[in-house]
C-alpha cells in the first residue's frame, strides 16, 4: 500500500545538502548556522560534574525548576518583566521543537498564518502538518524591514497567527520598538497570535538592542517566545532551549511538548541553570559576536559583493546581481567546488524560490578560518 506523503515538496534542507557537499569538497564551510567554536570549558566542565554526580533520569516535562527561575530572572533583566518560571516558562529541546508545539497547540484546520519571508524552513511544515495555510508576506527588499501594509493586508478572518523572526534569519535585521507597535495594533480586537523565534536574541550590534515581544505589554499576552540556549552559548548539537508565554497559553503549549519529546536532557538542564546565575556570561555574547561580523565584512568589502552590515544574527548577506546573472543556487555550489567556500543561496528562504542574487554566509568562525576564507573570496570574479 503506497505511503501518502504529508509533506511531498519537502526534500532534504539546503543546510544539509551545502554542509555534505562542504565536507566533501574540503570548504571552509560558511553555510550552516552553526558555530565553529566550542563553549565555554566551564560549562562543558559543569555538564560532566552533573552527569557523574547521577542526573541522568528524565527532568520534570516543564524543565527543573532550578533552570525555569534563572531563566525568568534573566529575562527580567534583559528585557524587563518576570515570567512565572512554573506557569509561564517551559525548557524543550530546541527552538524548532518549541516553534512546532506553539503552532500545533493553536492552529486547526483551514487556519492561515502569516509568515514574513525570507523566512526559516521549519516555519511552514509545522503549518502545514497542522492543517494551517501559510499566508508569505514579502519582507522590503532594500534592508528586510517589515511592510506593515502589506502585512495587514495579508490579514483575513482565517488568519490564526503570525509567525516573526528577530534578529532576523538571513537578513540580521533586528526589529525595532515601532515594529512591535504595528503588530500590536493589527492583533488588538482580533484572535491572532503570535510565534516569536527569538534564537539570535544576545546577538547584535552597533548598540542595537533585540526587543522581546514578550516585553511589550499587549503583545505579550498572545506571544509565545521561543528561545535557543544552544545558539546563545554555542552548543547547538544540544538541542536545548525554552518557551516563554502567558499561563492560559503555556497550558496548551504543554500539553504538545509531552507528547513532543515529554523532556529534555537532564544534565544539561543543570548545568544551564548553574551557568547562567552569572549574567555576564550572557551580556558579554553581543561584543563577542560583533568582533567577528567586522572582521567578515571588512574582508567582504574586497570581494566585489555589495552589503549592508549585519544587525544581529550570525549572518551576513551579500548580493551579486552587479556581478553575474548566474543563479544563487548555482553560485553557492560552484563557490563550494572551486573556491572552497561554502555558502546558503537564499532564495531557498522563499516559498516561490525567488532569486535576487543574494548568498549568506555564517561568520561564527575562528577569525582564522573567517580569513581564510576570505582570502578564498578574493578568487569570486573568476568563477562568475
Amino acid at each position: 500500500m503506497p505511503l501518502s506523503s504529508k509533506l511531498p515538496h519537502i526534500g532534504t534542507t539546503i543546510f544539509t545538502v551545502m554542509s555534505r557537499m562542504a565536507a566533501e569538497e574540503g570548504a571552509i564551510n560558511l553555510s550552516q548556522g552553526y558555530p565553529g567554536f566550542g563553549a565555554d570549558p566551564l560549562l562543558l566542565d559543569l555538564v560532566g560534574k552533573y552527569t557523574r554526580e547521577g542526573y541522568n533520569q528524565y527532568a520534570p516535562m516543564a524543565g527543573i525548576p532550578q533552570l525555569r527561575k534563572v531563566l525568568a530572572e534573566k529575562t527580567k533583566l534583559t528585557q524587563g518583566y518576570f515570567p512565572d518560571p512554573e506557569l509561564e516558562v517551559t525548557i524543550v529541546s530546541g527552538a524548532t521543537e518549541a516553534i512546532f508545539s506553539a503552532v500545533t497547540a493553536i492552529v486547526r484546520s483551514g487556519d492561515e498564518v502569516l509568515v514574513l519571508e525570507p523566512a526559516y524552513d521549519s516555519y511552514e511544515p509545522a503549518i502545514t502538518l497542522n492543517g494551517g495555510t501559510p499566508v508569505y508576506v514579502p519582507l522590503r527588499a532594500s534592508d528586510f524591514s517589515v511592510d506593515w501594509e502589506k502585512v495587514s493586508a495579508a490579514i483575513s478572518s482565517k488568519t490564526r497567527a503570525i509567525l516573526v523572526n528577530s534578529p532576523h534569519n538571513p537578513s540580521g535585521y533586528v526589529w525595532t520598538e515601532g515594529d512591535l507597535e504595528q503588530l500590536a495594533a493589527l492583533v488588538r480586537n482580533r484572535d491572532i497570535y503570535v510565534v516569536s523565534d527569538e534564537v539570535y536574541e544576545h546577538i547584535t550590534f552597533d548598540g542595537i538592542r533585540h526587543i522581546s515581544l514578550g516585553a511589550h505589554p499587549e503583545l505579550k499576552s498572545k506571544t509565545f517566545v521561543c528561545g535557543s540556549f544552544g545558539k546563545t552559548f554555542h552548543v547547538t548539537g544540544w538541542k536545548i532551549g525554552y518557551c516563554i508565554a502567558p499561563e492560559n497559553l503555556t497550558a496548551e503549549f504543554r500539553k504538545v511538548h509531552q507528547y513532543v519529546t515529554f523532556s529534555t536532557v537532564t544534565p544539561i538542564q543543570y548545568a544551564l541553570a548553574e551557568y547562567l546565575i552569572h549574567p555576564d556570561r550572557y551580556l558579554s555574547i553581543p561584543g563577542f559576536y560583533e568582533r567577528k561580523r567586522d572582521v567578515f565584512v571588512k574582508g567582504l568589502e574586497k570581494t566585489g559583493l555589495h552589503f549592508s552590515p549585519s544587525q544581529g544574527s550570525f549572518f551576513q548577506l551579500a548580493s551579486y546581481g552587479h556581478l553575474s546573472q548566474v543563479s544563487d543556487r548555482v553560485l553557492a555550489e560552484r563557490m563550494t567546488r572551486e573556491l572552497k567556500v561554502a555558502c546558503i543561496p537564499t532564495s531557498v528562504f522563499y516559498s516561490d524560490k525567488r532569486d535576487d542574487k543574494i548568498i549568506r554566509f555564517c561568520f561564527a568562525k575562528e577569525e582564522a578560518e573567517l580569513q581564510e576564507a576570505l582570502r578564498r573570496l578574493g578568487g569570486l570574479g573568476s568563477i562568475l
